[in-house]
């Protein structure tokens, strides 16, 4: 069946964001766009790795971030504060290191399931931009590919703004564009989740006598509230942040934590302009004033260990507790665990076999549309 926004026929169980599973939705002009195998499957040449980007040298922190923060109103104060985070670890941002070990295990991950199906990597901000990277696939005669890319979440910055990205690189090569099919959207995905409470259970190992006396607490990065607002399939809004709730909620009941904390990271904007609240240091600051003693952190709307990760937290948030006197265990993000390289090729699946949609939530299955359509209005 089509949903919403081009989601091939060969995903039997999936529905992209208008839809549920089991929903018959069917967007008006997809059908046939894609060819398909005589199981009635759907043939893909290739998979794109899409992800967000990062400075390899000092003299390419500022113009990554001018890209990053483009329209967006972002104080030069500000950009001049993390161009310093940058510079303090050289001017090189782990991501792409980390998303070349992400796709060495999921390149090995194919092989070891017999699934020929090429690794392309493009990023939204720097080296190698997406539309490079799509220019070459087409170059290479790819014509209909996958795209994977490393956020867990709806909402514009977590995957709208990853259809645009498709959407402009397309626009870019002109005739002879890969058609390019979104993978959706994974934060309730059960590997995701098993990855994460991992984590967070090593994580309280690690505190040792004080882990009885630690609080759980998840961490996302903060977006503006007014992004929230018209965001999601289902019409009521908060889509991005009631899926980090659930994601949370998900890791705790795994974990055995009937108490624990969601709280955002990372802001940027002006400062007159209202974010999702409360930041991660404040809460550890109030979390000291009400007696706790330890804190555990999750940094669970994370893929990787990359900069924000290493900075907000093993550095700010980690300082804020210590000179308290708490105990502070950050856990590993999922990216590395080899489960997270088995999740992508089961998203492979849905598309490529029909194989059924694993989750763990009444969320929809969203996020999955061709050539960077909009998979519902306000999404």
């Amino acid at each position: 069946m089509l949903c919403e926004g081009g989601v091939p026929i060969g995903s039997p169980a999936l529905v992209a964001c208008g839809g549920f599973r089991g929903s018959h939705r069917v967007r008006p002009g997809c059908a046939g766009v894609f060819a398909r195998r005589d199981d009635g499957a759907v043939s893909f040449d290739a998979l794109l790795f899409l992800s967000f980007g990062g400075p390899e040298g000092p003299e390419e922190v500022r113009p990554f971030l001018e890209n990053v923060t483009r329209g967006r109103g972002v104080p030069p104060e500000r950009l001049d504060e993390v161009a310093e985070h940058y510079l303090h670890f050289g001017g090189v941002s782990p991501i792409n290191r980390l998303n070349q070990d992400i796709m060495a295990a999921l390149r090995s991950e194919l092989d070891a399931q017999g699934r020929d199906l090429p690794v392309y990597f493009g990023n939204r901000n720097w080296h190698p931009m997406v539309e490079d990277t799509v220019a070459r696939m087409s170059a290479d005669g790819v014509r209909r590919a996958l795209v994977f890319a490393t956020s867990a979440w709806g909402g514009y910055s977590g995957c709208k703004q990853y259809h645009e990205d498709i959407a402009r690189a397309r626009e870019s090569v002109g005739e002879g564009a890969p058609e390019l099919v979104k993978l959706r959207q994974f934060f309730d995905h059960p590997l995701f989740v098993e990855a994460n409470a991992d984590a967070v259970r090593a994580a309280f190992e690690r505190l040792g006598e004080r882990a009885g006396q630690a609080r759980l607490v998840f961490t996302a990065h903060s977006i503006p509230l007014r992004a929230e607002e018209p965001v999601g399939p289902d019409g009521r809004g908060q889509w991005y942040s009631r899926q980090v709730a659930e994601a949370a909620r998900l890791v705790a009941e795994q974990v055995g934590a009937e108490t624990y904390d969601v709280v955002w990271q990372s802001r940027s904007g002006p400062p007159q302009v209202p974010w999702l609240e409360p930041d991660i240091v404040d809460h550890i600051e109030d979390l000291h004033a009400k007696g706790v003693d330890s804190v555990v952190v999750s940094p669970i709307g994370f893929v990787s260990d990359h900069l924000e990760v290493i900075w907000d937290l093993d550095n700010e948030a980690a300082e804020a507790a210590q000179e308290r006197g708490m105990g502070f265990a950050r856990a590993a993000t999922a990216g590395t665990d080899p489960r997270f390289a088995r999740m992508i090729v089961e998203l492979i699946a849905e598309h490529t076999d029909g194989a059924p949609v694993r989750k763990l939530s009444e969320f929809p299955a969203a996020g999955s549309t061709a050539n960077g359509e909009p998979c519902a209005p306000g999404c």
